[in-house]
């Protein structure tokens, strides 16, 4: 099977990112802006993002057999097109309930119709020698994608505001924050449009897809230990990457850095998302992935140890900038890497939606239990304590993550 062109796997990493914008990127870059406009605290916000996650757990399962049966383009340009008329509520500045059922709705959006096509055809555009360049220029080229678009916002929202940011009223910043939507909105729709045109394998399509998808497939899917060793292996390391969160917050309120310093942490963070995700799919397919994958998880192991020690202290700044880059790279990377490993796990190609959708079932659950988990301990045990508690936390993940992805390497990187 020929390797499709370059331009398909810029599509597919476009659209990655596009259909995640309005949800995630644009909270996660104005978040104070976000909490002001829509006039929301903290809990609120919280509690939209949590049934984001509970409408998407069970979407990973339903929508994976899809991928299977429909040409991985189409769906993705109509998630990205649905995801995008979302944006028009979103602009109107809804009221509680009514942002909640959209979050509801981009749950749907961008896991059920989008989630294990992207995922199916970045193993297309990878072929027999090139899974862990195909993801890791995947996650790395999402991470540079997303920030580019956070550029892109800030630039038109400061456009608007001028220089009168501090003295603006509600309805100002409103105003200036819709031009920041709609300008989503417009590049969501644009990418639909480029992926429904171009983003084509140039394969038969025939190869990739069944007719239907049967409950004797299904089973023979549930029956790989691949699929059962990544539900353990991806729960782990994304519980390190859901802890990601709280670490300019531990900087500011341990480290003692104050709002300017721990959001530069956070963009360091941010930067090493690319950075490894590019270096990884550079360098992987050269040596054995699934030990890479292991390795990854092995760093998320030291981070959280460091950390969670309570040696790091305002004082200990080199130690404090090693544990950073080590959690960076470890979490990054094993995202870049746990679906490069499906063609070393023997799941075949024709059915990696419907694998994809039982393994997220599991490996995504993170997004319902991690942010309430780690926000207890950082509410009942304030200060260092609290964090070294979350830190314990990411350690054990890391560890039984790890072992399960020793478990794979040991079983399938000889055997291949």
């Amino acid at each position: 099977m020929k390797q499709p062109p370059w331009y398909y796997l810029l599509l597919l990493i476009l659209s990655g990112e596009a259909v995640f914008i309005l949800p995630f990127v644009l909270p996660r870059i104005f978040r104070p802006t976000v909490l002001e406009v829509f006039e929301l605290s903290n809990v609120e916000i919280g509690l939209c993002f949590s049934i984001y996650g509970l409408v998407a757990v069970p979407s990973y399962l339903l929508g994976g057999p899809l991928a299977d049966r429909f040409p991985p383009r189409k769906l993705i340009a109509i998630a990205l097109w649905m995801t995008a008329l979302g944006g028009l509520l979103f602009a109107s500045y809804p009221s509680l309930l009514s942002l909640q059922m959209l979050y509801g709705y981009w749950g749907f959006t961008t896991i059920f119709l989008f989630w294990a096509p992207m995922i199916k055809a970045t193993r297309v555009w990878g072929g027999n020698t090139s899974q862990g360049r195909a993801f890791g220029f995947l996650d790395g080229g999402r991470g540079l994608t997303g920030f580019l678009f956070g550029l892109l916002g800030v630039f038109i929202f400061s456009l608007i505001m001028g220089e009168q940011v501090a003295e603006a009223s509600l309805q100002e910043s409103q105003e200036a924050f819709s031009f920041v939507i709609y300008a989503a909105i417009v590049i969501i729709m644009l990418v639909g449009v480029l992926v429904w045109f171009f983003m084509k394998s140039g394969i038969n399509e025939k190869e990739i897809l069944v007719d239907q998808i049967t409950v004797s497939q299904i089973k023979s899917v549930l029956k790989l230990p691949s699929v059962w060793l990544l539900m353990v292996i991806i729960l782990c390391a994304y519980v390190g990457y859901k802890i990601t969160d709280i670490v300019s917050q531990f900087a500011n309120e341990v480290m003692l850095y104050n709002q300017v310093e721990s959001a530069q942490l956070g963009t360091f963070l941010q930067f090493l998302r690319p950075a490894t995700g590019i270096l990884v799919g550079l360098i992987v397919d050269r040596f054995k992935i699934t030990f890479w994958l292991f390795l990854s998880l092995v760093l998320c192991i030291l981070a959280g140890a460091l950390f969670a020690s309570g040696y790091i202290i305002p004082t200990t700044f080199y130690l404090f900038f090693i544990a950073v880059s080590l959690i960076g790279m470890g979490v990054y990377a094993a995202r870049a890497l746990y679906f490069g490993v499906m063609k070393k796990g023997k799941i075949p190609l024709v059915l990696t939606g419907t694998a994809v959708g039982l393994i997220s079932l599991i490996g995504y659950t993170p997004d319902i239990f991690a942010g309430p988990a780690y926000g207890y301990f950082l509410d009942k045990y304030p200060g260092q304590q609290g964090y070294q508690y979350v830190f314990w936390m990411l350690t054990a993940f890391s560890a039984v993550g790890a072992i399960a992805a020793f478990i794979y390497y040991r079983l399938f990187e000889n055997n291949n």
